[in-house]
């Protein structure tokens, strides 16, 4: 297994990530990165964040149609995409491990867990429009 070197650079955006409440873009991650490492590269970022993603020390979050969001929670939950202001945010309900068991049971696959995206409109757009 490759040894990887602890860098002044991924614990700004692992820092970073962990510090902010959304579910950062690679670039709204970028921009909070270069107060503290102003020669940072976005590159540098996006390298950093999949390879902290890898590493299991934050969490990808695909988005279709949209750019990857990153989470500093790591265990099973679900999230909610507002389809109007693109706001990304936790559903704050029960992980299903029946899911799990179920497709396993289907399918002869090990299911190591699922991720589920729900898409809707958040309170704030709902008053808005």
């Amino acid at each position: 297994m490759k040894t990887i070197k602890n860098s002044r650079q991924r614990d700004a955006v692992l820092q970073t990530v962990q510090r902010m409440c959304t579910h950062p873009t690679a670039e709204e991650v970028y921009r909070e990165v270069l107060v503290q490492c102003p020669n940072i590269s976005l590159a540098t970022v996006y390298r950093n964040l999949n390879l902290l993603s890898e590493m299991g020390m934050i969490k990808k979050l695909p988005l279709p149609g949209g750019a990857d969001r990153f989470d500093k929670r790591v265990d099973h939950h679900y999230h909610v995409f507002c389809i109007h202001c693109g706001q990304l945010f936790d559903a704050g309900v029960e992980y299903f491990t029946q899911i799990d068991q179920a497709i396993a049971q289907k399918t002869g696959c090990i299911i190591l867990g699922h991720d589920i995206v729900f898409q809707g409109v958040c309170k704030n757009c709902q008053t808005q429009h």
